[in-house]
């Protein structure tokens, strides 16, 4: 997994400047270890502060109006949603050399399984491809693939093609298909355990990536990806190969 220490910075905001931001404003939490967060949005970045808490920082100006909306509109509307959100603990003021308020607020657990998430991770860099390289597309997606009369016609864009590991183009298992049709596809492609663990790997990384980018401005897209890594992860318990899935 990529390691989440290379991402800090961006923005202008990295992890010292959160912990001199906590120190100087809200000192009865300055021993608390500040952290990037794993999946970081882009209006915002976020940063553990202790197990309870993040700390939530604008990335330019159009984005800091929204500290105050939230701190203001966040706990009336709580009560009368169904499932949580976040809790302003703090608003910070601007200060050294950040120019913006900032916001603490309690940790929400289930943006995604780490846990299971790096498990996935381990799997797939541990399982080696043991053929004869061969022909690979690169990226198999439902934009790549056109049909006509209910039968596939074509596939295009070739630009990420090359020779070597097939893993790449089954990940089409878990953003395409589902169910019976996900079955079916992996019988008719029948390959190793190590195949579909390394396959599992680059559906969940392409959907991390993904998530990341959308998960501040668009929903919809968002919960696809979630959805994608929900079942990459699922998958990856039940132990993800067509043997264990008859």
């Amino acid at each position: 997994m990529v390691d989440i220490a290379h991402r800090d910075g961006r923005a202008g905001i990295d992890a010292q400047l959160v912990e001199r931001l906590i120190s100087a404003q809200f000192p009865q939490w300055k021993d608390l270890p500040v952290t990037p967060v794993a999946v970081d949005g882009w209006d915002n970045r976020t940063y553990r502060l202790g197990d309870e808490m993040t700390v939530r920082l604008p990335t330019a100006e159009a984005y800091a109006p929204a500290v105050e909306k939230e701190d203001r509109w966040l706990p009336l509307l709580a009560p009368a949603l169904p499932v949580p959100i976040p809790v302003p603990l703090a608003k910070g003021a601007p200060g050294e050399d950040f120019p913006f308020s900032w916001s603490v607020r309690r940790w929400l657990d289930g943006r995604i399984d780490v846990a299971g998430a790096e498990a996935v991770w381990d799997a797939a860099l541990s399982a080696t491809w043991h053929g004869d390289p061969v022909w690979f597309h690169g990226d198999i997606a439902h934009g790549n693939l056109l049909v006509k009369d209910g039968q596939l016609a074509a596939v295009i864009d070739f630009g990420t093609s090359g020779v070597g590991d097939p893993a790449c183009d089954l990940v089409i298992a878990w953003t395409l298909f589902s169910g019976e049709s996900r079955e079916a596809f992996r019988a008719a492609v029948g390959q190793d355990p190590g195949t579909w663990a390394r396959a599992r790997g680059w559906a969940l990384w392409k959907a991390l990536i993904v998530l990341a980018d959308v998960i501040d401005s668009d929903d919809e897209a968002a919960a696809v990806q979630l959805r994608v890594i929900g079942e990459v992860l699922a998958d990856h318990r039940r132990g993800g190969s067509p043997a264990t899935h008859r």
